[in-house]
């Protein structure tokens, strides 16, 4: 016994360096197994912790756009591997079908390491067994681009507000983090990241229409029609043909119903007023100068409009409320979300091109009875004080008080007892309020969501502006077409507050400040291009300029972190 004792001990030293050699040394087709389980963590952990500060997150020249992200997952889970099992990749297959898929969202699939994992797991499938080093990289690549994409897909990957692109994975609604370790564990990659698209009618609809624009250009782009004087019904002229021919290009009018050769007929008549109410346009029928213009816009521009429009609905669709409130400046309109139910829509008026109405989402949180309007600073400074000048009755006239501080320091003056002539937009130290009734230019109700942009929703005198087609006339804020129907839909769950309340409360003439029982969001959305609960694919004009700037955003792959 002893000297089996020695003997054991004797071979100790020598196993434990045979042990130490299969470790260190590869083999002739490369490292062994061994080797790599047993540095993949370590090597992980070397390339997570190597970035500082001031450095940026880079892996085989492509940058980590969620390193923060990136690391706490690894660190969580001790830096072990999350794509490798036995010194080999798994998993990344669906996560690069997964990624192909993101171009049916108007997305970029190169953008999310697309290639490098690529040319990864091919390295790796050549029969050589891949080295800790290249296992380490692709596995942080993985997790880069799962939480990135899952981010992007669920919230967007650009800023509304700021309209920059975010490439970095942001901790809001969805835990990127927790659904990846749950795929993993379910080996369920791509079905997670498909949980992550929106799920919304408006989303998948307006994905298919992509689909289908996207078909179309594969025959070719379609014709244009030529300038001219309007086509009007019952007008023979060979840009008639052109007309039909554009049509049918893009499904407004059924190749099988073209007749009549040169003669503009009722079909097509009633196919251009379809063309129109499905743009925007005053559908008269009548192909003029604004008709002329959207019929002759490219399909490559649709489907980009499209993409850019997809990108919208990311912002708001992936907050999963079960009601909101939407206000869609593009088409002029709002209406409630309540259990992907929309309900009320209304004719809204939203700000001048000057005064463009921002994107952005707000809580609201109240309303308010006969409102008084505190005039903007920017409003009294280049507009009343003007009219203030020309007559000196103006303020009477309208119902406004001049005041100077605010709360508690608050005073009223008389403008009898300011020499006008004297003040000017660069030295005003007033400040104008208008008190309720008809000419307050707010109405009857003012709906309130504190925001930095000081833009809420309110009633208006102006009524006869909901029959425009193009409502861009405000300062910023949304004029509402029926707002006591909206007060009245706010305030269901409080029983003091019928219709025949609300009204009667109004009537008095007195400002009065009332709760929402159930807080809700209002999302301020700019969408030119959506398909509606028929299946109608709409677009609308770009009256802000937006389109292009969101578009450059999509398409700029950042090149830092």
């Amino acid at each position: 016994m002893k000297q089996t004792g020695l003997r054991e001990r004797g071979l100790r030293p020598f196993l434990a360096v045979a042990f130490l050699l299969t470790i260190c040394f590869p083999s002739e087709t490369g490292y062994s197994v061994a080797a790599v389980d047993v540095g993949l963590d370590l090597r992980i952990k070397q390339k997570l912790t190597g970035w500082d500060a001031t450095s940026k997150a880079i892996i085989r020249d492509e940058m980590i756009y969620s390193a923060v992200l990136v690391e706490s997952f690894y660190k969580g889970r001790g830096y072990r591997p999350a794509w490798s099992e036995e010194g080999h990749p798994t998993l990344a297959e669906p996560l690069l079908r997964a990624i192909e898929e993101t171009y049916s969202d108007g997305l970029t699939p190169d953008y999310y390491h697309l290639g490098i994992i690529r040319s990864l797991v091919a390295q790796a499938g050549k029969g050589v067994s891949p080295t800790p080093d290249m296992l380490a990289d692709l596995d942080i690549l993985l997790t880069d681009a799962f939480m990135t994409l899952g981010c992007h897909l669920s919230g967007g990957c650009v800023n509304p507000v700021t309209m920059k692109t975010e490439w970095y994975a942001k901790r809001g609604n969805v835990d990127v983090a927790a659904v990846l370790e749950q795929a993993l564990k379910k080996k369920e990659i791509k079905e997670a990241m498909m949980r992550f698209r929106p799920e919304e009618g408006s989303y998948v609809r307006l994905r298919q229409a992509l689909a289908h624009y996207r078909n179309l250009l594969e025959k070719g782009e379609w014709p244009r029609l030529s300038e001219g004087s309007p086509l009007r019904p019952n007008a023979v002229s060979s840009r008639v043909a052109e007309l039909k021919r554009r049509l049918v290009a893009s499904g407004d009018l059924a190749s099988d119903e073209v007749t009549g050769g040169d003669l503009f007929d009722e079909r097509l008549q009633q196919s251009v007023i379809s063309f129109q109410k499905r743009h925007g346009l005053k559908p008269d029928g009548v192909v003029g100068s604004a008709t002329l213009t959207a019929l002759n816009v490219p399909l490559k521009q649709r489907i980009r409009q499209i993409e850019v429009n997809l990108e919208r609905l990311r912002w708001t669709l992936g907050n999963k409320e079960l009601r909101s409130i939407v206000v869609n400046i593009a088409n002029f309109e709002l209406y409630v979300i309540e259990n992907q139910r929309l309900l009320l829509p209304m004719k809204v008026v939203v700000g001048m091109p000057y005064w463009n109405t921002p994107v952005f989402t707000a809580k609201m949180t109240h309303l308010i009875l006969n409102p008084v309007w505190n005039v903007p600073d920017s409003i009294a400074r280049k507009e009343i004080l003007k009219k203030v000048k020309k007559d000196q009755q103006y303020l009477t006239k309208q119902n406004m008080k001049v005041l100077r501080g605010w709360g508690s320091n608050e005073t009223t003056i008389d403008p009898d007892t300011i020499d006008w002539s004297q003040v000017s937009a660069n030295r005003f130290a007033y400040r104008f309020r208008q008190e309720p009734g008809p000419l307050n230019p707010l109405g009857k109700l003012k709906f309130v969501l504190p925001n930095k942009f000081d833009v809420y929703l309110h009633d208006t005198p102006s009524k006869r502006h909901f029959s425009e087609s193009v409502r861009t006339l405000s300062h910023g804020c949304i004029r509402l077409e029926k707002p006591v129907e909206l007060a009245v839909y706010l305030l269901q769950d409080d029983p003091r507050w019928t219709r025949e309340n609300i009204l009667a409360a109004i009537e008095k003439g007195v400002e009065q400040k009332v709760l929402i029982p159930r807080p809700l969001n209002v999302h301020f959305l700019y969408l030119t291009a959506w398909v509606d609960e028929g299946g109608t694919l709409q677009f609308r004009n770009d009256i802000y300029g937006r389109d292009k700037l969101l578009e450059e955003a999509l398409s700029e792959k950042p090149s830092s972190h």
